[in-house]
């Protein structure tokens, strides 16, 4: 599972997110208190958040795995601030992200990506039907 994620990133490619979900994933925003449930919703989350990160310079700079859980750590730079994170995935025996939860640094960071975030997922629920309310 953890192959097909680095694949979809390196290419800052989206598509596949959907097939990568479980049906009841979950997904834990550094922004929003209360998890994020479902494949629909967990997917457009997601694809806001590779519009949003996957910067030219977006790169992992450490991982670490454990049975069906791996830690992720990133960096990136959004508007000359150096944002550190971390992506924590687990999955399950179908290789299906089940759980998805994201760390950010510094906090001014933290409160630029809520608003990139969000004017992304205004944007999404406006053109892709399937994210429509």
């Amino acid at each position: 599972m953890i192959s097909n994620w680095h694949e979809s990133i390196n290419k800052r490619d989206a598509s596949k997110l959907g097939s990568m979900l479980s049906d009841n994933a979950v997904l834990h925003s550094p922004v929003i208190h209360t998890p994020i449930q479902g494949k629909k919703m967990v997917s457009m989350y997601l694809h806001a958040a590779f519009h949003t990160f996957l910067t030219d310079d977006f790169h992992y700079v450490k991982e670490f795995v454990n049975g069906q859980t791996a830690v992720l750590e990133f960096q990136l730079t959004l508007n000359g601030i150096e944002v550190n994170g971390i992506d924590m995935i687990t999955w399950n025996d179908d290789q299906q992200i089940t759980e998805f939860k994201v760390m950010i640094r510094p906090f001014k960071a933290l409160n630029m990506i809520n608003d990139q975030m969000t004017a992304m997922l205004a944007k999404l629920q406006q053109q892709v039907p399937q994210y429509a309310q």
